[in-house]
């Protein structure tokens, strides 16, 4: 049976309500293609019935299956290369050079999904201080999805996984394979710390950062929504940090702190300086 205008609404609602991700009207098949799988692993004869059963108790944990069920994990290696090859030629050579008396370096990607892409700049960060002797650097990746948080806290990747975007020199050196699975070398693993943080309600303590990663993320979220979370960024962030976002995202006529800037066929964003 297909999903009513009424329980689509209340799905709507429940999502946007508490992830802040915005579903359209049109989207009734992607409900449908991503809850029935969870109704029936949690025992439920069909999708109508899980949903009766959410109204009928607003506090049990299905809600939170039925948000990180709703959310969009895509995510790969090294997704959008020119981004790494900025952060690469760019960024960290510059930022290695302003923290080189303090030698602490404090990175946020606030939305890990599976892993990948914290691991890759992890990675790039090793290829390019191999010991990180003397530096201290704290990595914190987050996300709202603990199904995600737990696979990328296992640091194992299937084929498929491994196939969408990771050159091979760095499989050869940061995994092992057992099995059907690669297992991201310790080494890499122990760099990130990996949080469950909900960009739209209260964050945690988190250090003032030198780069924040929050690619891909505002695309799903309404006009307010991104200006609130850009208002909090841009006080989280270092004064001369860096924000980085997905390829169609931008603070532009969303914060007025920040200010865009292209090198390397990429773009980063930095706090406007303050008038003396």
């Amino acid at each position: 049976m297909a999903i009513t205008k009424g329980e689509f609404n209340y799905i709507c609602e429940l999502v946007r309500e508490r992830s802040a991700l915005v579903l359209e009207p049109g989207k009734e098949y992607l409900v449908e293609s991503r809850l029935a799988p969870l109704a029936r692993q949690e025992g439920f004869s069909s999708l109508q019935h899980m949903v009766k059963s959410l109204r009928g108790d607003p506090s049990c944990d299905l809600h939170r299956k039925v948000v990180e069920a709703m959310a969009t994990n895509e995510t790969s290696f090294f997704r959008e290369i020119r981004v790494f090859e900025m952060f690469r030629k760019t960024i960290l050579p510059e930022l290695l050079a302003l923290r080189a008396s303090n030698r602490s370096l404090n990175f946020w990607c606030a939305a890990s999904s599976g892993g990948q892409e914290p691991y890759s700049f992890a990675m790039l960060l090793r290829e390019q201080l191999p010991s990180l002797g003397g530096w201290n650097i704290k990595f914190i990746a987050s996300d709202i999805s603990r199904k995600m948080l737990a696979h990328a806290r296992a640091g194992g990747f299937n084929q498929v996984e491994i196939n969408r975007g990771l050159p091979a020199n760095l499989l050869v050196k940061y995994f092992v394979k057992y099995g059907a699975t690669w297992e991201i070398s310790q080494d890499i693993r122990c760099m990130v710390e990996f949080r469950e943080i909900n960009l739209i309600h209260s964050w945690p303590f988190l250090p003032i950062m030198d780069i924040i990663f929050m690619r891909n993320i505002m695309i799903y979220l309404d006009l307010e929504t991104k200006k609130r979370i850009l208002r909090k960024v841009s006080r989280l962030l270092n004064p001369d940090g860096y924000l980085l976002l997905g390829g169609s995202e931008t603070t532009v006529n969303l914060d007025d702190s920040f200010e865009p800037v292209s090198r390397d066929g990429a773009t980063y964003f930095r706090l406007k300086k303050k008038d003396a």
